[in-house]
């Protein structure tokens, strides 16, 4: 018997299998698949909203505290702080203080991410500035950056100059950094089409590394932005003046000098409402514009 003779014979063997319908699923009793979300759900899901709740309570928990201690020398209550603060704010002093200080961070900030640019470019461009760069951060990176604060003064005197100096130090090792971190990072795929397309040198970090590296690079963004802030606030609370005008940590030195506690807790409230500021608007609006729209970052 041949094999075609064989498969017929098994497929006439095989039974047919009879067609049969199912009745579709009452699915009433189920319930909705989709309805509005109550307010409650809705204020829950709000990122805004449940950080306000965070900070609101934060604040009864120091108004509480302060009320049981009932020390205002040693511990201010949150009602005293902000009345120190709303006044100093309405007459200005607050205010210029906050000015004099966010012109030496922009200074010393901008001119940090220019030089990170800089050592990163010339890193990922040849082997000799990557040992380069891996060198002076290794070297620089964990010197802390208000420990350069008197030789500042030596080189740039009682001034912006030195804040600038310290500020460039906090700000240039992490992002660079960080930088190189996301640099290595990007994969070999869109390195080899960069290359393809006769990307080379400049064109290449900014069609290629920067866009594919980019959430690496806003982490550093954020660390440096920290460590220029706090150097800052830190730098001014030694020698914060310069022409005859004292930035937000000299002001804070100010009122600890008076014994003026609720000044204090003022100066502190400002630090943190300006890196609150900065953090959950600037780089809020930055990661969404960037990395959350590219669907690198949920």
């Amino acid at each position: 018997m041949s094999m075609a003779t064989l498969g017929r014979n098994e497929g006439t063997a095989l039974a047919r299998r009879p067609e049969f319908e199912i009745e579709p699923i009452d699915a009433s009793g189920i319930g909705e698949v989709a309805r509005p979300l109550s307010a409650m759900e809705r204020i829950v899901n709000n990122d805004a909203l449940r950080k306000v709740a965070i900070l609101i309570a934060l604040a009864i928990v120091w108004e509480l505290y302060a009320r049981w201690l009932n020390n205002p020398l040693l511990f201010p209550s949150f009602a005293e702080t902000v009345a120190t603060f709303v006044g100093d704010l309405s007459s200005g002093t607050l205010i210029d203080r906050v000015a004099t200080s966010m012109r030496s961070l922009i200074y010393g900030y901008g001119t940090g991410l220019a030089l990170a640019a800089v050592l990163t470019t010339v890193a990922v461009s040849t082997r000799f500035g990557t040992d380069i760069l891996n060198t002076l951060t290794a070297m620089f990176n964990p010197l802390p950056a208000i420990a350069l604060l008197p030789l500042a003064l030596i080189w740039f005197g009682l001034g912006i100059g030195s804040l600038i100096f310290v500020i460039v130090h906090s700000v240039l090792w992490a992002v660079s950094l960080n930088t190189l971190t996301g640099f290595r990072a990007v994969p070999e795929v869109l390195r080899m089409s960069g290359r393809n397309y006769g990307l080379k040198g400049l064109r290449y970090v900014i069609h290629i590394l920067i866009p594919a590296g980019f959430p690496a690079i806003l982490a550093g963004l954020k660390i440096g932005w920290a460590f220029a802030w706090r150097t800052l606030i830190a730098a001014e609370l030694v020698f914060g003046v310069s022409s005859r005008s004292g930035g937000l940590g000299w002001y804070i030195f100010e009122a600890r000098s008076e014994l003026d506690t609720a000044r204090v807790f003022s100066g502190l409230l400002a630090v943190i409402l300006i890196g609150l500021f900065v953090e959950s608007v600037i780089f809020r609006a930055i990661e969404k514009r960037t990395v959350q729209r590219w669907g690198m970052q949920h």
